[in-house]
């Protein structure tokens, strides 16, 4: 595509004149390791590492133009414009032929329920033959090809390029994730949502958008972007958006689902009508909506079942914001005929303000509540434990997440149910910089089958 083009469509400012009429770009880059020859490299200036800096070596890899925020001494062309990562977006729908006119998207957002949602709405599609694609913080799906998963929502470049894949791979549609960090960073700018779904909004992310007020904003402007809005009317900031929305299709989560849901938990009889509602945007009958809601046997991490045969449950689930860790303990106090025990942390380098809440949660829910370390990252483990005993400092603490999985199932007793939140389908442990191999669901398969032989 011709430089001048791209430029237009980002309105950027040295983006005509001889110097640029004849460049030809062959691909979009914002990561050096990803510079072809003919590149546009893109210098988005970031919290690490300034692209700007980076410059000199794309060019050496072969970026034949760049796009800037200031003038480099660089030796190819350089669009100027005030905000590279806003520009991203425009070029990309630009380059990729804006895959979304033609691609069906019907997203979810919200704090909980995001991926479970996705899936559902998928499966629905799927069993309508829209031939949907899938893009959720679990796994990717173009086509035929199962990939895996990175950001949640990519950035502008690897999003529409992944859209533009879709179309070529004979997607018609696609059920995604659709993130509130992803919008205030312009990943999802350009992007036209066929259907755009609201699950429930309580504290998380504070740490990025400082206010719940500025968390909403960031979930509400997604709508902007939107052919039809569904939302949660069960929830207090779905019933707002809804206010704003006059033309959004309200979901009652107490209404009558006709599909027998094979997903436990009254929270996912919630998301299975709000993805029902969803698909009844886009066209499809009820008959497809059933069949495909009936045809998810469950999700990984969430509220997944581990079962060795022994005469409790055990639930392994993502829960790892109070909301989430509320809704979880509740729907399985529902199932629970004796005790309820929960094993549960906080990550740490994430919004330190939901650690007390969840500990209040967790004590306050669960008959017996073990605080353990999640993914500390770059955080003492006893320093986050420390935060999360400010709310709640009768919990019982083993910070060993092992032993204390170990330490829940031994005390499990018939009837009871044993919830592990925090990490669910996550396959490793971020400790100082270095991710361990861990899997709440292999660790507690492993003490359950232990046992059982010394049973």
């Amino acid at each position: 595509m011709n430089l001048a083009r791209l430029a237009a469509a980002m309105s950027a400012s040295g983006g005509s004149g001889p110097e640029i009429a004849g460049v030809a770009i062959a691909d979009l880059a914002y990561r050096t390791s990803t510079v072809e020859p003919g590149a546009l490299f893109f210098c988005v200036p970031g919290s690490r590492f300034d692209g700007h800096d980076l410059a000199p070596e794309a060019v050496r890899r072969g970026a034949v133009a760049l796009v800037v925020e200031r003038v480099l001494d660089a030796a190819v062309p350089q669009l100027v414009v005030d905000d590279v990562r806003a520009a991203m977006p425009p070029a990309s729908v630009e380059f990729f032929g804006d895959p979304t006119r033609t691609l069906d998207v019907a997203a979810v957002t919200g704090t909980a329920g995001k991926t479970t949602t996705t899936y559902l709405l998928h499966a629905i599609l799927e069993a309508a033959g829209r031939r949907p694609a899938l893009l959720t913080n679990l796994e990717r799906r173009v086509g035929d090809e199962r990939l895996p998963a990175d950001l949640n929502t990519p950035e502008a470049i690897d999003l529409q390029r992944l859209f533009r894949a879709m179309l070529d791979a004979g997607n018609e549609t696609v059920a995604m994730e659709a993130t509130s960090i992803a919008q205030v960073k312009h990943r999802l700018d350009g992007t036209r949502f066929a259907v755009l779904a609201f699950t429930n909004l309580s504290q998380d992310h504070l740490d990025f958008h400082g206010t719940m007020e500025e968390y909403f904003a960031a979930k509400r402007r997604l709508f902007d972007q939107a052919d039809h809005a569904v939302v949660n009317g069960g929830d207090e900031w779905g019933r707002r958006l809804a206010a704003e929305l006059p033309a959004a299709t309200v979901v009652d989560p107490a209404a009558p689902l006709a599909a027998s849901l094979r997903l436990r938990g009254s929270f996912n009889r919630a998301n299975a009508l709000l993805a029902a509602a969803s698909a009844r945007a886009l066209g499809v009958d009820d008959d497809a909506i059933v069949r495909g809601l009936e045809s998810v046997r469950g999700i990984p991490g969430r509220f997944e079942e581990v079962d060795e045969g022994q005469p409790f449950t055990v639930l392994v689930d993502y829960a790892h914001k109070p909301g989430s860790l509320h809704t979880v303990l509740t729907a399985a106090r529902g199932i629970a005929t004796g005790q309820l025990i929960c094993v549960f942390g906080c990550g740490g380098d994430r919004d330190r303000g939901k650690r007390p809440l969840m500990g209040r949660i967790a004590s306050d829910l669960a008959d017996r509540a073990i605080l353990t370390s999640d993914n500390p990252r770059s955080e003492d483990p006893q320093a986050i434990i420390d935060d999360v005993l400010a709310g709640a400092p009768e919990l019982e603490v083993e910070p060993d997440r092992r032993a204390a999985i170990e330490l829940a199932l031994s005390a499990a007793r018939d009837g009871d149910v044993v919830v592990v939140a925090g990490k669910g389908h996550e396959q490793g442990q971020e400790i100082a910089g270095e991710t361990h191999p861990f899997d709440d669901r292999a660790v507690a398969r492993e003490v359950l089958r232990k046992l059982g032989a010394a049973a």
